[in-house]
């Protein structure tokens, strides 16, 4: 009987015997007190490598995309795989608030609101290459259907371009909604425990005269309900529409009915081993090891195991429809053109060994519920799946129809520079929110305390 009690107990989803006050003051904490060196480092970091990104990006528009490192074969490259990159990190935060909030998931609320805010800091970082790839981004409202001086000419509805257009800005949108109605309560928390005059007529406007009666209350859920129902769509939808951006090409490769639920798979990989990161860094740099526990972490490398089989099965699936269709094209690509020991085979093994191989130590408990192991692997997860979109990209451009077109690619300076632009980007953005909003959701944590 004591065998099976014990096996049927739960672990706790917060630790450290914390009551009603303690997460009330573990989450203004990091708000009212001053920032520690590890925050710095990482700030000086951050900011030292977003300035970069923005030098390089001010070079790009000053002087023209011929600086980077495309050529008429390979006109889509770098940019290109950083954005659908971004956008497919972007999925999780929504995935965690919106989807598990659904399924009453309890381990998603010390998490869902780092998560959320990784949502909105990863699709602003991919809307950055579109803009900048266009060459002229001052031009960029010729894409929206408004009244112009140009008459007759229109953007083109059928292309999926432009599809990438409506469903990020309103995944955007609908995600920055959702985020900032979870933080009403927190925000009212804030504003009655400050004792800064200056921060409490901030957060005083930001709770939007919030109280915490009943009413509100009753509110507040229904709100969070529909918001959730509408946002759970989008997760799938998304990164969807961005696959159709190859999918409905007649190129080699992109050519495929697979793409969709593949691309979402590979986005809700990706996008959690993120999470896993961020929380890695945030649990050490705020001290929230009583919220951020082990059982969190191995909730998170299940759901990167399943999508990571998933993707896995794309992969192999795809070179079985190249083998069983008969096309000489795909055949080509998958086999003829040695993907695996061709020009770009350092980038083929390292899409094999990051996303198919590593992952697997994940059906190990001791490496899923460790910190160390997990950060590690995720790390290798998120390089492997820049190498997919890599992959994508450019192994199927560089060997075109002709074969007079052959032709390799070599990022530029600024290629690089830009990359490593926005990740500090995202990190300084990141680190600013966790020093101005609650990382944790203290009103919904109180709700699991004595369970």
């Amino acid at each position: 009987m004591l065998e099976t009690s014990n096996f049927l107990k739960r672990e706790y989803l917060i630790l450290g015997k914390k009551n009603y006050s303690d997460i009330s003051n573990n989450t203004i904490k990091p708000i009212e007190t001053k920032a520690n060196k590890l925050w710095w480092i990482t700030f000086i970091c951050s900011l030292i490598a977003s300035i970069w990104g923005l030098i390089c990006i001010a070079y790009t528009i000053g002087t023209g995309i011929g600086v980077w490192g495309l050529n008429k074969t390979i006109n889509w490259a770098w940019d290109i795989t950083n954005f659908v990159w971004w956008v497919g990190i972007g999925h999780a935060g929504t995935l965690i608030s919106a989807v598990l909030f659904l399924f009453r998931q309890k381990w998603r609320l010390s998490i869902n609101r780092s998560a959320e805010a990784m949502t909105i800091f990863a699709i602003i970082q991919a809307a950055i290459f579109p803009i900048i790839h266009m060459g002229r981004p001052w031009n960029a409202y010729w894409v929206f259907p408004i009244p112009n001086q140009f008459g007759t000419l229109w953007p083109n509805f059928n292309s999926p371009l432009l599809w990438d257009v409506f469903a990020i800005s309103t995944y955007f949108s609908v995600s920055t909604v959702f985020w900032f109605i979870g933080l009403i309560p927190d925000f009212a928390m804030i504003r009655d425990k400050t004792k800064d005059k200056f921060k409490k007529k901030i957060y005083n406007i930001l709770s939007f005269g919030w109280s915490g009666n009943l009413k509100q209350w009753q509110y507040f859920e229904k709100v969070s309900l529909i918001l959730a129902g509408i946002c759970t769509p989008l997760v799938f939808s998304v990164h969807t529409i961005v696959s159709f951006d190859f999918a409905t090409s007649i190129i080699k490769g992109w050519h495929s009915t697979i793409f969709p639920p593949y691309f979402v798979a590979g986005a809700i990989f990706s996008g959690f081993a993120m999470v896993q990161l961020l929380l890695g860094l945030i649990r050490k740099i705020l001290k929230l090891e009583d919220y951020i526990t082990k059982k969190h972490i191995e909730c998170i490398n299940l759901i990167i195991l399943v999508t990571g089989g998933i993707v896995s099965l794309a992969y192999i699936t795809e070179y079985i429809l190249a083998w069983y269709s008969n096309n000489i094209f795909e055949d080509f690509i998958y086999f003829s053109s040695n993907a695996a020991i061709g020009p770009f085979w350092w980038a083929f093994w390292a899409l094999i060994i990051c996303n198919m191989i590593i992952p697997q130590f994940l059906w190990f408990k001791y490496i899923r519920t460790n910190f160390f192991f997990s950060y590690i692997i995720s790390i290798f997860i998120n390089i492997g799946m820049w190498f997919e979109r890599f992959d994508i990209i450019v192994l199927n451009l560089s060997h075109d129809y002709l074969p007079s077109s052959w032709t390799g690619f070599l990022p530029s300076f600024v290629d690089i520079g830009i990359f490593i632009g926005t990740n500090g980007f995202f990190l300084l953005l990141y680190l600013l929110y966790a020093r101005t909003f609650p990382v944790i959701s203290q009103s919904e944590l109180k709700t699991i305390l004595k369970k």
